[in-house]
């Protein structure tokens, strides 16, 4: 039977899975057989520097934390070797990167996976895997803006140069004050009656 002391490192590891996996926009679970070290550090060293959290994990303890963290639809994988892979913010970079592995390896794996605390099918992680780097879709939404956002810049600056809001409603002012008002055409007047004949004597 294990050792108190035992039984609360488990707890203790069962407990900070658990916040992980509540804690993650997505995680991705593979089988990680057959993976040599030189590629094992390569893969971990892609995922730390696209902020995805990798580890291998024991799968009774992950059984326990998907249970406590509502991911019930993990269990049904958590059969031979087992990592997991966590992000709690990229949607996409779990995916890709273990996809990317995974197409060129005969044993290596992807098991299952879920986002924003709902289990995805294969096909699902399979397109998370083909969408482009946060990077890449940050400059798409930036490039889309720019346009506009210049335009806006430039007509602040211009009013900046012209000595500030004040100063653009001083000229404008005078400017409607000397435009002429239309003048109304002038009436034309009634002819004067012809003065009446004097009658005859």
């Amino acid at each position: 039977m294990p050792s108190a002391k035992v039984l609360e490192a488990k707890k203790a590891i069962v407990a900070e899975l658990t916040d992980r996996l509540k804690n993650s926009v997505t995680g991705v679970l593979v089988n990680y057989k057959g993976i040599n070290v030189a590629d094992d550090t390569a893969l971990r060293k892609e995922l730390r520097e696209a902020g995805v959290k990798y580890s291998v994990v024991k799968n009774t303890l992950l059984y326990r934390a998907a249970e406590d963290a509502d991911l019930s639809g993990l269990q049904p994988t958590l059969e031979g070797t087992t990592a997991l892979a966590t992000s709690d913010e990229d949607y996409t970079a779990a995916a890709r990167i273990l996809s990317n592995y995974a197409k060129n390896s005969k044993t290596f794996e992807i098991k299952a996976g879920y986002l924003d605390g709902e289990i995805v099918d294969l096909a699902t992680i399979d397109s998370l895997a083909k969408l482009p780097t946060r990077e890449v879709l940050l400059a798409n939404v930036l490039g889309a803006f720019q346009a506009p956002i210049a335009s806006f810049a430039r007509a602040i600056q211009a009013i900046v140069d012209d000595g500030g809001v004040d100063a653009c409603l001083a000229k404008k002012a005078p400017a409607e004050e000397a435009a002429p008002a239309e003048e109304a055409a002038p009436a034309e007047e009634a002819p004067a009656e012809a003065p009446a004949e004097a009658p005859a004597e």
